[in-house]
Parts: structure tokens; C-alpha cells; sequence
């Protein structure tokens, strides 16, 4: 049998308590309303109570002043005030176990994943690509795949489009035609997504997801804390790393049925981020995933500030409802306190869509699954107060507690193994060196030719120099014959050849 969470008092009744029981907070839950009226509070107060039933839980602080929670916490008139308004004598301060995490590594340990690990689809969604550029970059991790060439950080799948941009022709045959219009496309938007700081998730060591459901020697839930406040400035790697964080939970924890607890609860914070602009094949695996991870023990709470900001398919499934006050002041909001008072189950005493604008701050309506998994009537309480601090930590507080932390060391030091990038630029080395040799082995060959033609020359130069002075050498002797037989000498020997040839007269 599980344990019941209190969640607030009853309004009507402050003697009463709503409660979530523990054996279904895997059948998902929204916690909505405008900005001011207690959402955070909220979720603190139901993340300490997981962690005090031994349930780690997994949320993003948004803008810092979550991590709070890890400090006790303390009277003061303001408080007191509210302890009478719900009829407590006193509340037991307490502090709970977290782990920090960080993105950018800069407020807590930091999280990377490989990009084979987000795939084509998460990675598209994060790159804002069209139909076409997603079929294109599903190509480019098939082609990573068939030539055994790991994509694992950013510098690897920039390489990896450039491999493929520069062979394009060559591969259009077995893996169609890659455009590359596309192509070019998804390196710009992924130069973009570089300088919003996604170079430092891409990476190795990546998160082990498992070290996300621990608890402490007291068997409290580790609360795992995602500084949240640099990601939100990017929506899409904010969304779509939570989403990712969803599937490997989905893919990495066993079917275990029905369980008395969860056996991790997170809480996805500014939740209309992961349905905003994605897909319809997205929006079917978001679907998906929310709907088998609860058989994996997981509990999925949206929180955002309107109802309307869930697809009605998602919002079907979330069967724990908090809803805190709504403004009516446009239309749209009037629709959305119209949906929030539908998707509750009716109470005979409360008009809903009335009583949603009318709440006070840290008031709302409940309707949480009953012992048999019923949704409960709704009712309107007050939220229970939290037993840790409403003050942030210090920059020099988050520090030592980071140190401390029962994962320190292990994903501080990135690690850059052989992969993609350095495959493909050793390819780049061969051929260009292959290319040198070939100039060098042309420029040899043409030095060849040149000493050729030169020995040639010199030959030519040397037959011409020995012809001309065999016919010097025969010119002198002619010129001293011609002197010798102008002579008397000469005169006999004529005439003596003459005759002897002629006879004598």
C-alpha cells in the first residue's frame, strides 16, 4: 500500500487534508496558473515530500530560487501568519539531499550527451529544421553509421556534414538526393545552436541517467536540481534536452508494474516549450513516452501557466490536477479558465471557472487520483508550506556543496576520444599528403625532362662544337696543301701523279 502525500488544506474544511496518494504519482500531473500565484512554492512543497518517502526527483530552477531547498528553513511573522491561516501549530524545517546540474557546467556537475545518443529527431527539433532538412540529417546518421564513424560532439557532426556536403554526388545513389540547400542550412542552424553554448552538452562523459534516482543514508530522495536560468535563453535545447533526459529514462528503466512509489518524479517546468513549433512525428513520441514511461515507475508534472499550453492528448493523461489562480482578461484567457474548470471532475459546491480567477496566492483547486485511481472531486486549499529555506544559496554555498557531492569527479573532465572528426581529418591529412606527393612526383618528373632537354642540348651543342672543328681541321689542311703544292715540290709531285696516270708527252 502507498503513502499519502498531504498537498494542502482543505479551504471548506481546513481540518481536512488534500492528499496525493503515492501509488498513483506515476500517473503524471499538471501544475498550472499565472505568473505570482504560487507555482513554485508548489512544486517545492511536493518535492520535498517525494524526498522525504524515499522518491529522488528530478526539476529545473528556472530562475535559482530552488536551490533553497537544500537548506532548512525558518520562522518569521509572515510564515507564522500563514501557519494560522492553515491551522498548524508549527512545521518541522528540514533540509534535503540535491545534487546540482548544469548544462554549461558553471552552477553544477555537468550534463552531456553524444549526438548519436539525441538522434536525428530530438536533434531536428533543437535545430528548428523543416520536413525536408530533417529527412536530410536522418541521411547524414545513416551514412555516419554505414562508414563506422561515431558522432559523439559537436566538432564531429560539423565534420560530418562537410564530409558529406563535399561527396554529395557519391552518395546520392544509395541514400538519395542531398540537397545542399539543406545541407547548408542545417550548418548554419547549427553554427547558431554552437553559440547559444551547445557545444559544452555535446560531449563525453555522458549522463548516466541512472545517477539520477538515488537516495541518502537517511533514505531521503536525492533531489536533482538543473540550474535552468542561462538554458531557458534557449528554448529549443532547454525542451529538447529534458525530452531527451524522458526518453532515456523510458529506454534505460526496466517494466516494473505497479509500485507503492515512484521511482523518480519529474517535474518539466515551463512545459509549453516542448510542445511549441515540434512536429507531428515529435508530438507523436512525446506522446508516446508519456504515456508507457509511468509502467517504468516514472511520475511526468507539468507545470506551465495555462492548461492550453498541453495538447488535449497529453492533458488526458495527467491524472493529479493543481490548478492555481487564472487571469480573464482576454479571450484566450477566458477559454483557458473555460478548459481548466472542464478537466476537472465537477464538485456540486464549487462553480470552478469562477472560483479560478478568484484564488489567492498559494491557494488552488486539487483533484488528485483517489485510492482506486478515481479522479477525487476538486477542492479548493490552501498549498501546505514548505520546511526548507525561501533563500537562495550563495555562489560560494552551491560550490562547496558540488564538491561534496556523491558525484563529484566523475563528469567534470570531458573526455575527446577518436571519433567522426578525427577519422575524417585524417582522411583530409592522407589526401592531402597523397596530393603533395603527387606534385612533388610531377614536379621530379618535370625537373627530369628539363635536365633531359638540357643534356640534350649540351649534346647537340657538343656534336655541333666537334663538327665544326673537324671542318676547321680540314680547312687548315687544305690551306696548307694548296701552299705546298704551289711550290716547286708541289709542281713535281702534280706532274709526277699526272703522269703516271697520263703517261709522259
Amino acid at each position: 500500500m502507498g503513502t499519502t502525500i498531504t498537498i494542502a488544506k482543505n479551504t471548506a474544511n481546513i481540518e481536512e487534508d488534500i492528499v496525493l496518494y503515492s501509488q498513483f504519482a506515476n500517473r503524471h500531473g499538471l501544475i498550472a496558473g499565472a505568473t505570482g500565484t504560487g507555482k513554485t512554492v508548489t512544486l517545492k512543497v511536493l518535492a520535498e515530500q517525494f524526498s522525504n518517502i524515499g522518491v529522488p526527483v528530478f526539476l529545473a530552477d528556472a530562475k535559482g530560487d530552488v536551490s533553497s531547498i537544500v537548506k532548512a528553513g525558518s520562522t518569521s511573522e509572515k510564515f507564522e501568519a500563514r501557519l494560522h491561516t492553515l491551522g498548524l501549530d508549527h512545521v518541522d524545517f528540514q533540509a534535503f539531499p540535491v545534487i546540482f546540474w548544469d548544462v554549461f557546467g558553471q552552477q553544477g556537475h555537468p550534463i552531456r550527451a553524444t549526438i548519436s545518443e539525441i538522434g536525428p529527431l530530438l536533434l531536428a527539433q533543437m535545430l528548428n529544421l523543416n520536413e525536408t532538412q530533417e529527412g536530410v540529417l536522418s541521411a547524414v546518421f545513416r551514412i555516419a553509421d554505414d562508414q563506422g564513424l561515431l558522432l559523439i560532439d559537436f566538432k564531429d557532426l560539423k565534420a560530418m556534414l562537410s564530409y558529406v556536403t563535399e561527396n554529395a554526388a557519391d552518395f546520392k545513389a544509395e541514400y538519395g538526393n542531398l540537397s545542399p540547400a539543406s545541407l547548408g542550412a542545417i550548418q548554419r542552424n547549427l553554427l547558431a545552436l554552437g553559440d547559444q553554448g551547445a557545444e559544452k552538452f555535446f560531449g563525453e562523459p555522458s549522463l548516466n541517467i541512472l545517477d539520477f534516482i538515488q537516495t541518502d543514508s537517511a533514505g531521503k530522495g536525492y533531489i536533482n536540481l538543473l540550474a535552468a536560468d542561462q538554458l531557458m535563453n534557449t528554448p529549443k535545447l532547454y525542451a529538447t534536452f529534458l525530452l531527451w533526459m524522458l526518453s532515456e529514462l523510458f529506454e534505460k528503466l526496466p517494466e516494473v508494474g505497479d509500485l507503492d512509489k515512484p521511482k523518480l518524479v519529474f517535474f518539466f517546468d515551463e512545459a509549453h516549450l516542448l510542445f511549441d513549433n515540434s512536429s507531428d512525428a515529435l508530438q507523436e513520441k512525446i506522446q508516446q513516452v508519456i504515456r508507457l514511461i509511468r509502467s517504468k515507475g516514472v511520475g511526468i508534472y507539468f507545470i506551465s501557466q495555462s492548461p492550453l499550453d498541453i495538447p488535449e492528448k497529453v492533458l488526458g493523461q495527467l491524472g493529479n490536477r493543481i490548478q492555481h489562480a487564472l487571469r480573464a482578461f482576454t479571450p484566450k484567457d477566458q477559454k483557458a479558465v473555460k478548459t481548466a474548470a472542464d478537466t476537472f471532475r465537477a464538485n456540486p459546491n464549487l462553480q470552478v471557472s469562477d472560483v479560478i480567477t478568484q484564488l489567492g496566492v498559494g491557494e488552488a483547486l486539487i483533484s488528485c487520483l483517489d485510492e482506486q485511481g478515481t479522479p477525487q472531486v476538486v477542492a479548493r486549499g490552501w498549498v501546505m508550506p514548505p520546511q526548507s529555506s525561501f533563500s537562495p544559496l550563495s555562489p560560494e554555498e552551491r560550490k562547496t556543496l558540488i564538491s561534496q557531492s556523491i558525484v563529484a569527479g566523475i563528469y567534470e573532465n570531458a573526455v575527446d576520444r577518436d571519433s567522426a572528426y578525427e577519422i575524417l581529418q585524417r582522411k583530409v591529412n592522407e589526401s592531402a599528403q597523397q596530393q603533395q606527393m603527387q606534385v612533388e612526383l610531377e614536379q621530379q618528373g618535370k625537373e627530369q625532362e628539363r635536365l633531359a632537354r638540357e643534356q640534350q642540348k649540351a649534346q647537340e651543342k657538343a656534336q655541333r662544337e666537334r663538327e665544326k672543328l673537324t671542318q676547321d681541321v680540314i680547312g687548315t689542311f687544305a690551306k696548307s696543301a694548296a701552299r705546298t703544292l704551289g711550290g716547286p715540290t708541289g709542281q713535281k709531285l702534280v706532274r709526277g701523279l699526272l703522269g703516271s696516270l697520263f703517261g709522259k708527252r
